[in-house]
């Protein structure tokens, strides 16, 4: 049984080994230790705060964001709609114009057709008048060319002139 349970001098000296390990590592390492954990929870707060810190600004930030593209999206829908009364203005000016310039036109056609009528009616006339006196120039001196036929037709001329 010896050698199941330890003799109480190896205990006592393993006793005073430990409390001189544990002072020495109080002395020495307990202090660096304490403190590079007390660094480390001061660094994880810092990045915790930090991290709250972001996501805050992140959050304000989205909210910034979708207020400009909200206005972004009206002034759009303000431009759009401002361009599309424009091009609606600008097509009925345009047919407006159109339609005078159409109406222009038509009349401007109608009086030179009308001027053209009119030189083309007296043409007409003078060139009917011209053959109606080359007619009657021809006929005129078959039919005078001999006395009875002049006498008859000055007869007939002055009965004429008795019954109008």
């Amino acid at each position: 049984m010896d050698l199941i349970l330890p003799s109480s001098g190896l205990v006592f000296w393993q006793l005073i080994g430990f409390l001189a390990l544990l002072f020495i590592l109080i002395k020495f390492a307990w202090k660096p230790m304490l403190a590079a954990l007390e660094e480390r929870e001061t660094s994880i707060d810092n990045a915790l705060k930090s991290a709250e810190l972001a996501r805050t600004e992140m959050a304000n930030l989205k909210a910034e964001n979708e207020k400009l593209l909200a206005e972004a999206r009206l002034e759009r829908d303000t431009i759009l709609k401002k361009a599309h009364e424009s091009s609606a203005k600008m097509i009925e000016d345009a047919k407006q114009e159109s339609l005078k310039a159409g109406a222009q036109m038509i009349e401007n056609a109608k009086a030179v057709i009308e001027t053209e009528k009119k030189a083309a009616l007296a043409d007409v006339k003078t060139q009917v008048a011209t053959l109606t006196l080359e007619v009657a120039e021809k006929l005129l001196r078959k039919n005078l060319s001999e006395d009875k036929a002049q006498k008859e037709l000055v007869d007939e001329f002055v009965k004429d002139l008795k019954l109008n």
